[in-house]
């Protein structure tokens, strides 16, 4: 009698895995954040201090880095809140399992076969690059078809969907490096992915869910949403790229201190005048999103400098406090909220979240510093080692949540 449970849970585990999309992808993200984070962890901590085998992948690896956090990482996360919240946001009925499966099976199949290819060579790349494209097509015709089907125009999703569309453009680029290595491919790929992808999504999101969780959490707060924003942040970005693409470093603070403006602005409207009311869970979706004036000022800085004396200084430093900072942040704040509420649980920030959401905090910092300090491949290394520490406890929590039932007893 002892074998039957044996043979039945693991079905019962695939099936509760399947059972919403945000189970099934933040999963795969969740999976994905600490696997991809591991490998370049262990590639800093070799290179620095001769540590074990240290072989150069068949891509550059600080480039593998940029390409996996960006259209392999966070897009697992991206793809199972939109599937999850277009419905929502349209009043259409809720996608299923025939739906969103191909999705995860294609962005989980993609980051693991990209990962294994560090010891097995090209082949497994560009294999792993056809099922990221794969589930990236099937998860965007959803979302398109979704779009399509709604009565009333939803710029959110609009904004979303085109931020998409310049992933998966920016994602072919890297694919078609892998069979003709020219630099530039390889160049285009990682900015897009950072500025016409993860940025506007990340701004979308917060622009419809940052007032809408505060209206819900603090009485008498007015949600306010000045749609000109969306556009104007749009239109900054964009011209962001097109500069950056054509090495326009010298002219990048004509956009980057408008963006540092606006997002302070916004930052300064949303956030609540009751601070001592404010729950955990609220607030650190505001000091995630205050890394966003943070980062912009830091490239504006970074570009003016450039254009008075030719010298590029600080680095990478604007880009981290973007991609830890703000991104890292609003991982753990955003998914949180939504696996809490999701999973029937209380929507509170918890002490694993919490742990995560300061130390990540505290990796940003140390990123950002690393480029002005001495011996910075040390830094490197330490942030690196930082977000292994932040994240392991609220991957092991949140994966527990995903393969077990709502706590409230309910469905999805």
């Amino acid at each position: 009698m002892s074998a039957t449970p044996a043979l039945v849970l693991p079905g019962n585990v695939l099936r509760q895995l399947a059972a919403a999309p945000h189970r099934l992808l933040f999963f795969v993200g969740a999976a994905n954040v600490f696997l991809a984070m591991g490998w370049w962890t262990a590639w800093l901590v070799g290179t620095r201090w001769h540590i074990g085998i240290v072989s150069q992948p068949v891509v550059y690896a600080g480039w593998m880095h940029a390409i996996v956090m960006q259209y392999q990482v966070l897009p697992s996360f991206i793809f199972g809140f939109l599937l999850t919240v277009f419905p929502r946001w349209m009043s259409l009925p809720a996608l299923t399992r025939a739906h969103y499966l191909p999705v995860g099976i294609g962005l989980l199949g993609g980051q693991a076969l990209t990962l294994a290819s560090v010891l097995t060579g090209l082949p497994l790349l560009k294999l792993g690059a056809c099922f990221t494209i794969a589930g990236w097509s099937i998860g965007m015709l959803l979302l398109a078809r979704l779009a399509y089907r709604e009565r009333e125009q939803t710029w959110h999703a609009v904004s979303c969907l085109f931020a998409l569309g310049f992933g998966l453009l920016g994602f072919v680029f890297y694919a078609l490096y892998l069979s003709h290595p020219d630099a530039r491919l390889m160049f285009a790929a990682i900015k897009i992915g950072s500025i016409a992808l993860l940025l506007p999504i990340y701004f979308t999101v917060c622009h419809r869910m940052i007032p809408f969780f505060a209206s819900m959490a603090l009485s008498g707060y007015r949600a306010i949403r000045p749609m000109w924003t969306l556009a104007v942040f749009w239109a900054l970005a964009v011209v962001h790229v097109c500069l950056e693409l054509r090495h326009g470093y010298a002219w990048l603070w004509l956009t980057d201190l408008p963006l540092a403006v606006l997002t302070a602005w916004l930052l300064w409207l949303w956030w609540p005048r009751k601070q001592a009311a404010m729950p955990a869970l609220l607030r650190v979706l505001f000091i995630g999103f205050s890394w966003l004036p943070i980062a912009f000022t830091l490239y504006a800085a970074q570009s003016g400098w450039y254009a008075a004396t030719s010298e590029y200084v600080l680095g990478r430093a604007p880009a981290h406090a973007l991609f830890i900072g703000y991104f890292g942040s609003l991982l753990v704040a955003m998914v949180t909220r939504v696996t809490q509420g999701h999973s029937g649980r209380p929507l509170v920030l918890g002490r694993v979240a919490g742990f995560a959401f300061i130390t990540i905090q505290a990796v940003a910092v140390t990123r950002v510093l690393a480029e002005v300090l001495p011996d910075a491949p040390l830094w490197h290394a330490i942030a690196g080692a930082g977000w292994m520490v932040a994240f392991l406890p609220w991957v092991l929590r949140s994966a527990w949540i995903y393969l077990t039932p709502r706590a409230d007893g309910g469905a999805g």
